[in-house]
């Protein structure tokens, strides 16, 4: 008998289950991420999690107009314009039903999203038990955002530590107030986001004030649960002395907590520019808000100050 027979039988909406991972909590790991997020911010680097919903991923590029998806989508997303190119129409709901990848000669479309149930989760996560057991890693939760599904959430958790496996949840930590003594019953540690502190920019970056995040943050912080704060690093966005002073100022109270663990630098990276276009969406970003390895330096520094744990997150 499965271990997880006896947990709840949920269907989650994922856009990825990605192995080995090194950065996402300790040891080696398993990420499991959930479509949806409530946050709409600038940076984004997996647009495909934003919503909780079929998605085509098409790559004009390698498309040959062949028309063999405009003949089996029955959702009629696909069509060919008047001058025969292949086009997509976003404003149709996709069902998922792949037959369009399936038909295409060249690769050139993709559905992200996929729904799955928490016993065909844990039956890809237990093939990694070894992994796990060797470097203290385990499973993490990321997206989009895993609180935009809250059952779900508590629900893989739950099985996860039922089965004896590390669980953290990496999250924008704009959820209801309700759902956080639930998810946090199951999860080992928070990796949890601080992307600025003056709510008006806040709301500007993202399309959410942070006023629920900060209280939500205070609440797990006093409550005892584990966190490690990240900082997703930006020049012109939050680099600036004045803006990690804030940060600082608001996490000291909560220094000495044996269950802060202290803050990640996150820098900001390209990886996710070309599923824009993917998606038919415009990336939000102009310029380049790259730090450098000094610029990084120096705000590592300025924590530093204050005896905080601090890294900076290399990929």
């Amino acid at each position: 008998m499965s271990k997880t027979e006896n947990a709840i039988e949920r269907q989650i909406m994922v856009f990825n289950v990605q192995k080995y991972s090194l950065y996402d909590g300790p040891g080696v790991r398993t990420i499991v991420f959930f479509k949806g997020c409530p946050l709409r911010c600038t940076w984004c680097a997996n647009p495909e999690g934003l919503h909780k919903k079929y998605e085509v991923m098409y790559q004009r590029s390698i498309c040959t107009d062949c028309r063999a998806c405009v003949d089996v989508c029955p959702m009629g997303i696909h069509f060919m314009d008047e001058n025969g190119v292949h086009q997509v129409d976003r404003e149709k709901i996709c069902n998922g039903c792949r037959k369009c990848v399936e038909v295409c000669p060249m690769n050139a479309l993709n559905i992200t999203g996929e729904i799955k149930s928490i016993s065909e989760l844990m039956e890809v996560i237990h093939e990694d038990d070894a992994f796990y057991e060797m470097s203290g890693g385990g499973v993490t939760l990321s997206g989009g955002e895993c609180t935009a599904q809250p059952e779900a959430a508590v629900a893989i958790l739950k099985a996860c530590k039922n089965d004896g496996i590390h669980t953290a949840i990496e999250t924008c930590g704009h959820t209801r107030s309700k759902w956080l003594p639930k998810i946090a019953e199951y999860c080992d540690l928070f990796l949890y986001d601080l992307k600025h502190m003056d709510p008006v920019r806040h709301n500007e970056l993202t399309g959410i004030s942070n006023e629920r995040i900060l209280k939500n943050l205070q609440e797990l912080l006093e409550t005892g649960h584990k966190i490690q704060i990240r900082m997703p690093m930006l020049k012109g966005i939050n680099s600036s002395r004045e803006e990690i002073q804030a940060i600082v100022d608001f996490l000291l109270p909560y220094k000495d907590y044996p269950n802060f663990f202290g803050i990640d630098l996150l820098p900001y990276h390209k990886l996710g520019v070309n599923k824009y276009g993917q998606l038919g969406m415009e990336y939000p970003v102009s310029g380049d808000p790259s730090l450098n390895k000094e610029e990084l330096d120096q705000i590592e520094s300025w924590i530093s100050e204050y005896d905080f744990p601090v890294r900076v997150i290399r990929h």
